[in-house]
């Protein structure tokens, strides 16, 4: 980025028009589209979650064993710069105080433009560790070839930024510009494209461990910002008679309802994909290629999204690049799936579980057998409609876990993997009194403010995420919450991962406070894997929480460290991933 061998002049724009303003800041958004395929590749490829084929590219294979170097097709710096260097330039020379009668109108763009800054600048130093970091535009050579810009890590990126963020947070009116309606297609909303104020401070504060923050901003969004329509994630996925990928059991138990499969409220889970509902950001790739920047996220998973021929099938391409990973597949056919059991009657609910695994991977892969090799190929989906999610509510669902568990809250935490957060929580049996009460006060879910949006009329409140994909884990039916209602309680759970903690890592495992909270974070982990696997965030958790595990100090200094290395042992890695320095990408 700060490399230039030009002498061109940089001829400045003004930036004193409403529309001069909208045209800039899409222009930005289409810096972010240049960035979006190495995002997900860089956050992907180092993760635990995909496998690489025949087929795979060189540069992503370099990704996946860590022995990518500046030549990489996918380590630039330089795209993430531009972006920076865009927004900079927005900054300084938009007229913020121009008006449509009171109304400061160019206000939430501005702010809009400071989140994508902040954003960004925090991915850099998730692949970088430290980076030159500059809040002015560069606009002359001489700025870039005489520069002394001090070199931030994530700490001092989060110290200079967030302060001036923090003006803005909680405030509807920061979400995102209102464009209205503007000429689009179908693959872009202006709603989705800008990331909210307190969701880009709640993933700082989190980077940096500042969990009360973190969680207090995650909290603003959901209370404050946050339409009612979009405050949850009711999203079920039920088992139903052709699922796929029954690995432990040729049969469904004898007491399996198919009947009552749809008894609970809620959208089947891969909608979140064809539609808006979950997204909070994402970053809209073109349809064509005449239309823009294009992305090659679907044809790296198999699947040709700018085909000639759309018809049935064709789409789907034998060299597929990517697949599930045997980690990834073990552990989501290992899960639970709780089912209601046929013994149920009028007035009493039963529920049952078996080891059928978590339907989130069935919805999102596409299968076709081939009768002669008697084989059976399988595309992931997730990128059929050129979609890279940033943000989903279920991301600040599951990050506001990680915050509250690490704040000496694990039953809270648990809340959000199992019933969802509303107020009748209280009456929850794993849910201490002390929790419940900072649950009303010092992180106000359920102030007197704030109660009413969980309240149990509160439509699609009742859905913990961990529902996505293996059944009914909650504790509520037909309007009434009944505590042990199903056997995914916390202390079962939580006793589980204990034990697995002690037997694959070989340490010795208490049943203090701190090793419930480190085994509830590995259960959050779980729950990333299934819920957000292939969307580019993977490395970048493992990372965020093996560094935190070091900093708690349980089971030693670098537990942490040598829990990344473990999960990633399988790609055979050219570096020692037990040193956190060999985590990061060469700067380019």
């Amino acid at each position: 980025m700060l490399d230039n061998d030009s002498s061109r002049q940089l001829f400045e724009p003004e930036l004193n028009e409403k529309t001069d303003t909208i045209f800039y800041a899409l222009g930005i958004l289409q810096g972010m589209q240049q960035l979006a395929d190495q995002y997900v590749f860089q956050g992907e490829m180092r993760g635990d979650l995909v496998q690489t084929t025949t087929y795979t590219d060189n540069n992503l294979r370099q990704l996946a064993d860590f022995s990518a170097t500046t030549a990489n097709k996918y380590d630039s710096a330089y795209v993430y710069y531009r972006v920076i260097n865009n927004c900079n330039y927005y900054i300084a020379h938009v007229d913020t105080t121009l008006r449509t009668g009171a109304d400061a109108v160019m206000m939430p763009e501005y702010v809009a433009v400071k989140a994508i800054r902040a954003w960004t600048y925090m991915q850099l130093a998730r692949v970088y560790g430290r980076v030159p970091f500059y809040t002015e535009p560069l606009t002359q050579i001489s700025q870039i070839d005489n520069n002394n810009y001090p070199e931030l890590d994530m700490q001092g990126i989060v110290s200079a930024l967030a302060p001036d963020l923090e003006q803005y947070a909680g405030e509807k009116l920061y979400n995102t510009p209102d464009y209205g309606s503007i000429p689009t297609n179908a693959n872009f909303s202006p709603d989705y494209i800008f990331i909210p104020v307190d969701v880009v401070l709640g993933e700082m504060y989190l980077e940096t461990g500042d969990y009360a923050l973190a969680a207090n901003h995650y909290i603003r969004y959901l209370t404050r910002v946050a339409d009612d329509d979009n405050r949850f994630s009711p999203y079920v996925q039920p088992y139903t008679s052709s699922s796929r990928y029954i690995i432990y059991l040729n049969e469904l138990p004898s007491d399996f309802d198919l009947s009552n499969l749809t008894s609970s409220v809620g959208s089947p889970w891969q909608t979140v994909f064809t539609s808006t509902a979950d997204y909070i950001t994402y970053i809209p790739m073109a349809i064509s290629k005449l239309r823009g920047t294009t992305t090659i996220l679907p044809k790296t998973f198999g699947y040709d999204y700018y085909a000639t021929d759309k018809s049935g099938d064709s789409r789907y391409i034998d060299e597929v690049q990517l697949v599930a990973s045997e980690s990834f597949l073990n552990l989501t056919n290992s899960q639970e799936y709780y089912y209601r059991s046929s013994s149920s009657t009028t007035t009493s609910t039963v529920i049952n579980h078996a080891t059928l695994g978590d339907m989130r991977y069935t919805a999102m892969t596409h299968e076709r057998e081939d009768a002669e090799t008697d084989s059976t190929q399988v595309w992931i989906t997730k990128y059929n409609n050129a979609r890279i999610p940033l943000f989903r509510t279920s991301t600040v669902w599951l990050h506001l876990a990680e915050a509250f568990n690490r704040l000496g809250m694990p039953d809270a935490a648990f809340a959000i993997l199992k019933d969802g957060m509303h107020e009748y929580l209280e009456d929850a049996t794993y849910m201490t009194p002390e929790t419940f009460a900072a649950l009303q006060t010092t992180y106000p879910l359920f102030s007197a403010e704030n109660k009413s949006k969980f309240a149990r009329d509160v439509p699609y409140a009742f859905f913990g995420i961990h529902m996505h994909g293996s059944g009914f884990v909650r504790d509520y039916t037909s309007s009434v919450y009944q505590p042990g209602l199903n056997d995914y309680q916390m202390p079962d759970v939580v006793g589980r991962k204990l034990q697995e903690i002690a037997d694959d890592y070989q340490v010795s495992v208490g049943t203090t406070k701190q090793d419930s909270i480190n085994a509830m974070e590995d259960l959050l982990c779980d729950e990333y894997a299934l819920e957000f696997a292939f969307e580019g965030t993977r490395f970048y958790d493992l990372a965020r929480l093996a560094r935190h595990k070091n900093q708690a100090g349980l089971y030693g200094s670098n537990f942490g460290s040598l829990w990344l290395a473990r999960k990633l042992a399988y790609k055979n890695p050219t570096k020692d991933l037990t040193d956190p320095q060999n985590w990061y990408l060469p700067f380019k």
